[in-house]
């Protein structure tokens, strides 16, 4: 096979090629977000199901790690994991609205509306505030309650 010509046929245009608007975003995030909830998600599942089946210090060791540490003496170890834990829940519950918000929107433009330029881009930074906003209502809420009740 030597001298093979080079194909005329166009090459397939990559990322670079494409001026990024906010449409193209919320398409991306709409399947990290997907993914996260699915692994992420099921991971915390499983493990807060095993620690319920393991008895009561191993879900006291789950509590410890992903919301609070009921003891006095509280390690650095645990006081990290608590932090990570909480940082993991925080953004399980952005994603799970990110994701929301963005399939709303996809529902919306199957049913044929919302394909304007102005529209699109409208909507797609609308899901990316609507997230933020709905998840720091959400922990705010809890916080509240954390502290109140």
């Amino acid at each position: 096979m030597a001298g093979k010509q080079p194909s005329a046929r166009p090459l397939s245009p990559h990322l670079q090629v494409y001026k990024w608007a906010p449409s193209m975003a919320v398409s991306i995030f709409h399947r990290i977000t997907g993914d996260g909830l699915a692994i992420v998600g099921a991971l915390m599942f499983l493990w807060w199901l095993g620690a319920i089946a393991a008895g009561p210090d191993a879900y006291a060791a789950f509590l410890a790690c992903v919301w609070h540490d009921p003891s006095p003496e509280v390690s650095v170890v645990h006081q990290v994991t608590n932090i990570l834990g909480k940082v993991v829940l925080v953004g399980l519950t952005w994603a799970f609205f990110q994701h929301l918000f963005s399939g709303l929107r996809h529902f919306v433009l199957d049913a044929g509306a919302g394909y304007e330029l102005k529209i699109n881009k409208l909507w797609s930074i609308l899901v990316f505030a609507g997230a933020i906003f709905a998840t720091a209502a959400v922990w705010l809420y809890i916080a509240k309650e954390a502290l109140h009740g």
